[in-house]
């Protein structure tokens, strides 16, 4: 299944044998086997508590003669401590101890027998109590009353040392919401005792409220009050100051008020009705440490025939609601949906019904979430028992009292990715698997050998550049919180496509008005999103416009022969050169395909220009991120695009067992070929619309498989249209390979015609034939003739100096040998000063002797 729960505590494995070591030390003197019998007694009452800030879990059972026990799981010792005992049969729903484990606050519900001889508070039904359990001690009563009454001790951020004050929230059924500060003292050692235990200050956080919920990591208490409708208050408890957000949210107060008080993650609560919840409104918050804030929200359902579901993303300023039809509805749907929260995403589900991974980072487009229905198997897989979604991927099972870490699999999403038939899904799927990769070479290389078997698989999007782009994203993101508004995620940008089974409205929200002290830490992303969401318009996400327009540039500088400072073009050379050193550092094995082993200036000035480019971006929105830290960002960035581009091709060239006698011409292409030939024309395809440098040597494998595998006019039509770019590599080397026949003439004029005059001029000296001898010559004529001025000339010719009398030709070489005598240094070539009107004449008479077919 697309999510996997790893069980990270199990009260039968995790506590089960430690009392079991209990007991038997207890009752090593009694004969046969009744204490074990008591004990599977006593584990029918064990169960969950409550999970604190640190991770450690407190729990519950009665012994055999009905005294409550607590005791307490450490996480990070994997050790189990007995907290204290309360010999009365009291049943107990709530429960929080300080961090320092000196102080132990719990609710418990009296039964009529206990209500009558209760010495601590006779006649009431419910008593929350503080103890000193460092050693045991005193016991106050905080309330007796007749209504239910949770606590909650708040964790310092920090546990260096003892603090002298602690803070516990009561939250009572009768709506309203109280801190208490408890100071403590040491005395005689190491024992700790309240002070002033007569008088706890109090202070009232909230009147009248219908919802609150509970982030035991970040110590935050959101809630919403009637009074002030449509708002959800959010207190972030730190020591010794206090942080207030506003979230405007259309909650519908009245279904909460018909619904009574509802509290989420105030420990396990076994005595709020959960079927009579399940017929009113689900809410919960969502935050991670990006920054992001998430409210989630189901209302009332009339039927079950169909479920709406709103998500709120307050760090994007937009909401989402989605409808979906269930199918074959039975009896048994009583639940409600769950909402759980994975940090980059939001799971929805309704076990046999659907499953909706939710993108929280990037929730524009529906193709980056992940909606399976019923019909998919993976949607069986799922817990069918009610979980609660905790900080930081934590679930907890009330139930069985195991608590799990909900993640991602890997492995359900590569096989989503290979055999789910929509585009949606497949892009969702990639998106996911890469998350949860974040830029592994392993995953990358499943990933990169189902493309290069199935490039042609998705029709609503590029598959190749999909993934280019994402995993280059997720290879960089962690470098900085700001990762995601500077770079693209996604080489989608619009998607119009309908998800089945489901029904998108996507509206504007307001922006909350937020309170706070000091913008620190989560605040301080937060508010980040929010500003960008303000003033960002349009976004600052990185595109490579400016490197297309100046890339032209200077190609055309370089065929007019007038290009800029050469101080500049050597700076982009330069970053060019680091870029290939840092992809070079990356691979520590040999490569297999022949790339990044020649010049190609034209992919370099394009890998140096987007270095420039992207590193200014960074400058201008990365506020206080070192230079250096930039720079890399931008080399690891670049590289990773031309590292998987190698990997793909890698991929293909190993799959097929190609070896390096293909780089020669004079070979026939086969099936292997093109195969590797299509993957690399879809490799082009995908980088050419964004822009992107490709390896250089690219360019020149591309051209020596397309000779191999196309006919002449089907080679010729894709250099035309630019599918293969022809490089001087490529063409030096066919010039070279190739014989003079017929065939392969028509083939070397061909590509000569078509290249850039510059590079046509060196290529013709490397091919000894007539026709290369005319196309000189032509050019050699041009250039004498482009600034000539017709002068008054002598009507007589020395026949005598010419080889062959006719007269227009020894016209025409006379004048051309007057120009080059009076300009030596006109259009020299280079290394080839042999190039004269002589030159020209015995090509021009050896080309009319072909002609005439003399």
């Amino acid at each position: 299944m697309a999510l996997r729960l790893v069980a990270d505590f199990d009260l039968g494995k995790d506590v089960l044998p430690w009392l079991r070591a209990q007991r038997a030390v207890s009752e090593a003197s009694e004969a046969g086997s009744g204490g074990a019998d008591v004990l599977e007694n006593d584990y029918e009452s064990l169960r969950v508590l409550n999970v604190e800030r640190n991770g450690n879990i407190i729990y519950t059972y009665k012994d055999d003669k009905g005294n409550v026990i607590f005791g307490l799981y450490d996480c990070q010792t994997r050790q189990n401590e007995l907290l204290y005992t309360f010999e009365k049969d009291l049943q107990v729903f709530s429960c929080s101890v300080n961090s320092e484990r000196t102080l132990l606050a719990a609710s418990l519900v009296q039964s009529t027998k206990e209500r009558k001889r209760n010495e601590l508070q006779p006649g009431s039904k419910c008593l929350t109590l503080l103890v000193e359990i460092h050693p045991v001690n005193n016991v106050k009563v905080l309330k007796a009353v007749d209504s239910y009454i949770w606590v909650q001790f708040l964790y310092p951020h920090v546990e260096s040392h003892p603090l002298p004050e602690n803070h516990l929230l009561l939250i009572s059924e009768e709506k309203y919401i109280e801190q208490l500060r408890i100071h403590v003292a040491q005395e005689d050692g190491n024992r700790v005792v309240i002070k002033n235990s007569g008088h706890l200050p109090r202070d009232r956080i909230a009147e009248d409220f219908v919802w609150a919920q509970w982030d035991m990591s970040e110590q935050r208490l959101y809630y919403i009050d009637l009074k002030v409708k449509k708002l959800v208050h959010g207190h972030s408890f730190f020591f010794f100051f206090l942080t207030k957000i506003l979230i405007f949210l259309e909650t519908g107060s009245c279904s909460l008020a018909e619904a009574g008080v509802q509290l989420v993650n105030f420990g396990c609560d076994y005595h709020q009705d959960r079927e009579k919840l399940s017929k009113h409104l689900t809410l919960c918050v969502f935050t991670n440490r990006t920054g992001s804030l998430c409210v989630c929200y189901s209302p009332k359902c009339a039927s079950w025939e169909q479920i709406t579901y709103s998500v709120f993303y307050i760090h994007k300023g937009h909401s989402k609601t989605f409808t979906t039809s269930l199918e074959n509805v039975g009896s048994h749907v009583t639940k409600g949906i769950t909402f759980l929260n994975l940090d980059y995403y939001v799971a929805v589900y309704l076990p046999g019904h659907f499953f909706h991974l939710l993108n929280v980072q990037h929730p524009d487009l529906i193709c980056h979430s992940l909606f399976l229905t019923g019909n998919n198997e993976m949607i069986d897989m799922l817990p069918h028992c009610p979980l609660q979604s905790l900080s930081g991927s934590l679930v907890l099972d009330c139930c069985s009292g195991k608590l799990y870490r909900a993640l991602l699999s890997q492995s359900s999403l590569l096989q989503l990715l290979q055999n789910t038939r929509l585009d949606c899904e497949k892009m969702a799927a990639l998106h996911c698997a890469l998350y949860c990769g974040q830029g592994t070479r392993f995953l990358e290389g499943q990933i990169i050998q189902w493309i290069s078997e199935n490039v042609s698989a998705c029709h609503s999007f590029d598959l190749i550049q999909e993934f280019i782009i994402a995993s280059s994203y997720w290879s960089v993101y962690s470098e900085t919180s700001n990762m995601d508004k500077l770079l693209p995620h996604s080489s989608v940008l619009t998607w119009n496509t309908e998800i089945p089974g489901i029904t998108l409205v996507t509206e504007d929200i307001a922006l909350p008005f937020m309170k706070v002290l000091n913008f620190k830490g989560y605040w301080e992303k937060l508010n980040s999103n929010l500003e960008y969401v303000k003033y960002a318009k349009p976004h600052f996400h990185y595109n490579n416009i400016v490197v297309r327009r100046e890339w032209h540039n200077l190609i055309s500088e370089e065929k007019t022969g007038k290009r800029r400072s050469t101080a500049y073009v050597r700076t982009i050379l330069d970053n060019a050169i680091k870029v290939i050193s840092n992809l070079e550092a990356r691979n520590l094995g040999p490569r297999l395909t022949p790339l990044l082993q020649e010049e190609d200036s034209h992919q370099r000035l394009l890998m140096g220009l987007m270095v420039s480019e992207l590193k200014d971006h960074f400058l201008r929105h990365l506020q206080g991120v070192e230079k250096k830290k930039i720079e890399q960002m931008v080399l690891d960035y670049i590289s990773k695009l031309l590292d998987l581009i190698c990997h793909i091709l890698e991929t293909s060239w190993r799959k097929h067992n190609l070896h390096s006698c293909i780089l020669h011409f004079n070979s026939r292409g086969s099936a292997a070929e093109f195969a590797v030939f299509h993957i690399m024309t879809r490799i082009l395809e995908a980088t050419k619309s964004l822009f992107l440098p490709l390896p250089p040597g690219f360019h020149t494998l591309h051209t020596i498989l397309g000779v191999h595998c196309l006919p002449l006019h089907n080679l010729l039509h894709c250099i035309d249209s630019g599918v293969l770019l022809l490089t001087e590599t490529a063409v030096v080397r066919l010039m070279k390979d190739l014989d003079n026949t017929e065939k392969n003439e028509k083939l070397k004029f061909s590509i000569i015609l078509r290249l850039p005059p510059l590079i046509g001029q060196k290529i013709c000296r490397l091919w000894d034939h007539p026709m290369s001898s005319n196309i000189i010559s032509r050019n050699h004529v041009t250039r004498l003739l482009q600034n000539y001025k017709k002068q008054p000339r002598n009507s007589m010719i020395d026949k005598s100096s010419f080889s062959v009398e006719f007269l227009p030709l020894n016209y025409f070489i006379e004048i051309l040998t007057d120009i080059e005598s009076s300009n030596q240094a006109l259009y020299p070539f280079e290394g080839h000063d042999n190039v004269d009107a002589e030159f020209v004449e015995e090509a021009a008479l050896k080309h009319t002797t072909m002609l005439l077919g003399l």
